[in-house]
């Protein structure tokens, strides 16, 4: 389904229990909603589940020009307002766990509960020149030029050797990212920087990282929680970034805890 959100189409599906309360799902960078594949069964059965392309993935709309995360958060405002719901449990792992962070310090109202998942709430300056580089790749040999690296960053040798079918997936949307999305997000994530705000943060929170992160490393996760009131942590062994789909079992389970207990 698509509709029209703060100026663009916005691509989403909505499954599970209905009237239940809603756990809305936000994918990484490259990604798109079919990231969450791993997780649909396991909230189906307790919650209605909706997830979205992120602007400028999947089969929402990518409008050129650099994005920001409170655009990007805005998005999210606008596609909860044009189905009716006003607060939900809000799920996102690296950039999607970014604009989780901006709706929780802009828009607090509009969650139940906020789960954020590899990612981080800074990135510093010398983390600069790597972005740079991966936006000048893309933008120069296209999504193709940054496939392999991506696939090393977000999941363990042995889970890549193992290539399950979710691999293929995540492959595909990978090369099927507009370069115009894909530019337009890392110039939002470039300019994050939320480390002394989220203290602010007081909507129930619980954050879920990969032991084996590379780029959201286990430190930056514990930082948060140090900064986040009452929030809980939980660490997954043997998964890198894309924890939900590496250890989706031991996700799931850490997670579910989570929402039924709000």
């Amino acid at each position: 389904m698509r509709i029209k959100a703060n100026g663009i189409q916005i691509h989403y599906k909505l499954s599970g229990k209905k009237g239940a309360a809603t756990v809305m799902l936000s994918h990484s960078l490259g990604s798109s909603l079919l990231m969450w594949d791993p997780q649909i069964e396991a909230l189906n059965a307790s919650f209605q589940v909706l997830r979205y392309d992120i602007r400028g993935h999947g089969a929402s709309d990518a409008p050129s020009g650099p994005y920001t995360l409170e655009l990007l958060a805005e998005d999210v405002v606008g596609l909860l307002d044009g189905l009716g719901k006003g607060q939900v449990h809000f799920v996102g792992l690296s950039m999607g766990g970014m604009i989780g962070q901006c709706l929780a310090l802009n828009h607090p109202q509009r969650l139940k509960s906020l789960t954020l998942c590899d990612t981080s709430s800074i990135v510093p300056a010398e983390a600069q020149p790597i972005w740079q580089e991966r936006s000048d790749k893309v933008r120069e040999r296209g999504m193709e030029a940054l496939f392999e690296e991506t696939l090393e960053r977000w999941f363990t040798q042995a889970f890549l050797r193992q290539n399950p079918p979710i691999v293929q997936l995540i492959r595909k949307q990978v090369l099927a990212t507009p370069v115009a999305g894909y530019l337009g997000c890392v110039e939002a994530i470039r300019r994050l920087n939320y480390l002394d705000r989220i203290p602010e943060i007081r909507t129930p929170t619980l954050i879920i990282v990969g032991e084996d992160d590379p780029g959201m490393p286990v430190p930056s996760a514990e930082g948060m929680h140090q900064r986040i009131a009452g929030s809980r942590l939980a660490v997954l062994p043997s998964a890198r970034h894309l924890s939900n789909v590496e250890q989706a079992g031991a996700f799931n389970a850490a997670l579910l805890e989570f929402l039924k207990g709000q």
